[in-house]
């Protein structure tokens, strides 16, 4: 249930993030301070901090958060659903959990337009991808067997790492291939044809 809270914090995250966004269109993500986007939303600095961490945030999400949305949608995908599928489905969820197709554009453009928000944008995937590698380990099953040559006992299958990365560069370059050409461009068809590149299907 929604709480009168709750509603209220909504509508003072998305004040923020409407001025920010606004801002950040207007002179550069880089030239916007933290100040000026308080002053614009008429807060203080540290009433924003308690709804964004740091500036990033207001760009990246809560990554805490939206990691965890994407572990947990990916395991809860029905056994018979593949690896390739269930992190899809959890990578839908998490495109437009916290705004509309139209905000997400926006903020794509800008991370891939500013060098210090793309290199977050990498940090969080990297993290995200670790997490993940267990959860697709599980749905593939046990490791392949293969000794190391070193030591007894099986190798650790690489299959999970090679799938989660496949499918995080996949979504990546759809990503930014959408932003690129303004969101005219449907993001599902074109994470398809890249899955089908890299899977020898295309």
């Amino acid at each position: 249930m929604t709480t009168l809270w709750d509603r209220s914090r909504q509508v003072a995250v998305q004040a923020i993030l409407d001025t920010a966004i606004r801002l950040f269109a207007e002179q550069g993500y880089e030239q916007t301070t933290v100040a000026q986007i308080a002053r614009e939303a008429g807060i203080s600095q540290r009433s924003l901090f308690r709804y964004f961490g740091t500036k990033e945030d207001l760009v990246c999400g809560d990554q805490e958060a939206l990691g965890e949305l994407l572990k947990q949608t990916v395991e809860q995908q029905p056994a018979e659903v593949s690896a390739w599928d269930a992190l899809r489905a959890g990578l839908e969820v998490i495109l437009t959990a916290n705004h509309t197709p139209e905000r997400v554009l926006e903020l794509s453009r800008l991370i891939f337009d500013t060098p210090s928000l793309q290199a977050r944008y990498i940090e969080k995937r990297l993290r995200w991808q670790a997490e993940l590698v267990p959860v697709i380990q599980a749905r593939l099953g046990t490791g392949i067997g293969i000794g190391t040559g070193i030591r007894p006992g099986p190798a650790p299958d690489p299959r999970a790492k090679a799938i989660v990365a496949t499918v995080f560069a996949c979504v990546d370059t759809a990503t930014e291939l959408w932003a690129r050409h303004d969101g005219r461009l449907d993001l599902a068809d074109l994470y398809d044809q890249c899955l089908a590149a890299v899977r020898g299907r295309g």
